[in-house]
């Protein structure tokens, strides 16, 4: 039964001063959440010690539990991220949390290996690390502890999660759920934790905690940074500034509406969704006249000038150069402004004094390379689009702009050469070609999801297998059966 608005209103603000007066009883009743990091790191490894003492069957029925209880509450969770974050869209958001409750793998990712010859038998097995230290972004708040949750605990591990502080809320009802289920199906309490109040001092707490056996980061480059310094095995997944190439022999109508629902999904709130658009001369009129058909938004004249204005910021080290020089500062002057990152493209027209319909999803702009919006991933709708030659220039181009974060890049083109060519010379760790972003976590294109993408360490899309220790156990001149 679906929920109207007012009911869904009223049940947001239960969960919340629910989870307030948890908040003042100073206790926690094995739902996961501790006001002393160094309580919730304890209470985990209790918890993994009792995992591991259970048969891989109960695992999977743990997992499974896990699944259930989110997409019991999908809506739920997307609509308290929107309200609380106030950023992305409700919709969206559901079809990434039924994503990462269906899509994750669980146990089943795990593979024995066996070796057997003259000298005996050797097992290859894949074992936990125990206690993992995560920390989330909020951009997918509940979708980054569901994606990872799952997977950790397949591994055999628990987990202590510093969720982003502008996020706690959500993220506290994403651990209370899973935690809930998880007891439900058997298993321990407190297998996930975190902290009543996420902060810069708990987050450090969490990498230097030595009871933290492995740590894995989804967000900016400084909290990246930050556990790749700690001198633990660190997986960073980092940011990204996806390019989408589209050239002379693309199917110009599909990469448009490709291109417009893959750049406006959530907002562009995900590091995977297209940032920059770099199209050759021979179809770039007719690309954005089919990417308005679709829903875009262009915007021109001195309207670029008022948008640059509403959505960039300049950062602190470079305003007294320009103030007392009056030099046109370099791209990296400028990011994108707090206010509107995942605000819908609506909102941003409406404070440009622009109307527009209902069905406009993205802006787009047109610039050249070197613009702040091509420069920035700037997290919202708004998508600068580049005029290239031919699609060497544009190749080359994507290269450039992406920065070298080797996250995501899309093309769209019916030439296996020119795919295979961009391909090489990109290097990112999701290539998607011909169908939006988001097929590269397995939204319309085969292969299992992940919200934790590690390029800066290269793990790519992470999983179970990437949360374990590789155990090599030895029978020697037994058991080969050759």
């Amino acid at each position: 039964m679906r929920l109207d608005e007012k009911e869904l209103s009223a049940i947001i603000t239960m969960v919340i001063e629910e989870l307030q007066q948890r908040e003042k009883n100073n206790k926690t009743s094995g739902n996961g959440i501790f006001h002393d990091i160094n309580d919730a790191i304890d209470a985990a490894s209790k918890a993994q010690q009792e995992l591991i003492e259970l048969p891989i069957k109960k695992r999977n029925e743990i997992i499974d539990s896990m699944r259930k209880v989110i997409l019991d509450n999908l809506e739920l969770l997307s609509r308290m991220a929107v309200e609380e974050t106030k950023m992305g869209r409700v919709d969206d958001k559901i079809k990434k949390n039924e994503l990462v409750a269906v899509k994750t793998p669980g146990t089943e990712i795990l593979e024995t290996e066996a070796l057997t010859g003259d000298h005996g038998l050797t097992l290859v097995e894949m074992a936990p690390f125990g206690v993992i230290g995560s920390l989330t972004p909020s951009t997918n708040p509940s979708e980054t502890i569901i994606n990872n949750a799952i997977g950790m605990i397949a591994a055999g591990n628990s987990v202590v999660f510093g969720p982003h502080p502008s996020a706690k809320r959500v993220s506290h009802k994403t651990v209370e759920l899973l935690n809930a289920a998880i007891m439900e199906a058997g298993g321990p309490q407190n297998l996930i934790t975190t902290v009543y109040e996420p902060t810069l001092d708990t987050a450090r707490a969490l990498i230097d905690h030595p009871g933290i056996n492995i740590l894995v980061a989804t967000g900016g480059k400084a909290v990246v940074k930050a556990v790749l310094s700690s001198g633990k095995k660190a997986i960073g997944a980092g940011a990204g500034n996806p390019p989408v190439v589209v050239d002379e022999t693309a199917d110009v109508r599909k990469a448009a509406r490709d291109i417009v629902i893959g750049s406006s999904f959530d907002n562009n709130l995900p590091c995977i969704s297209e940032k920059e658009v770099i199209a050759v001369k021979a179809i770039y009129d007719k690309l954005i006249e089919f990417m308005q058909e679709e829903g875009a938004y262009r915007i021109k004249g001195d309207a670029v000038k008022a948008l640059e204005e509403l959505v960039l910021t300049q950062k602190d080290e470079y305003k007294a150069r320009s103030c007392t020089t009056g030099e046109k500062l370099p791209p990296s002057a400028y990011g994108p402004n707090k206010n509107f990152i995942g605000k819908d493209a609506l909102v941003i027209l409406k404070e440009l004094g622009i109307s527009a319909g209902k069905d406009v999803k993205v802006i787009i702009v047109e610039t050249d390379k070197n613009h702040p919006f091509v420069f920035n991933e700037m997290l919202m709708p708004v998508l600068p689009i580049v005029k290239v030659d031919d699609v060497d220039e544009g190749i080359k181009t994507a290269v450039e702009v992406e920065h070298g974060n080797r996250h995501t890049a899309v093309m769209h083109s019916k030439n296996v050469d020119n795919m295979t060519r961009f391909a090489r010379a990109i290097k990112t760790t999701i290539f998607v070609k011909n169908a939006p972003s988001y097929a590269g976590i397995g939204v319309g294109g085969e292969g299992f999801t992940s919200f934790t993408i590690a390029g800066p360490t290269g793990e790519g899309l992470t999983s179970a297998k990437n949360f374990v220790r590789i155990r090599r156990c030895v029978l020697a001149n037994a058991l080969s059966i050759l």
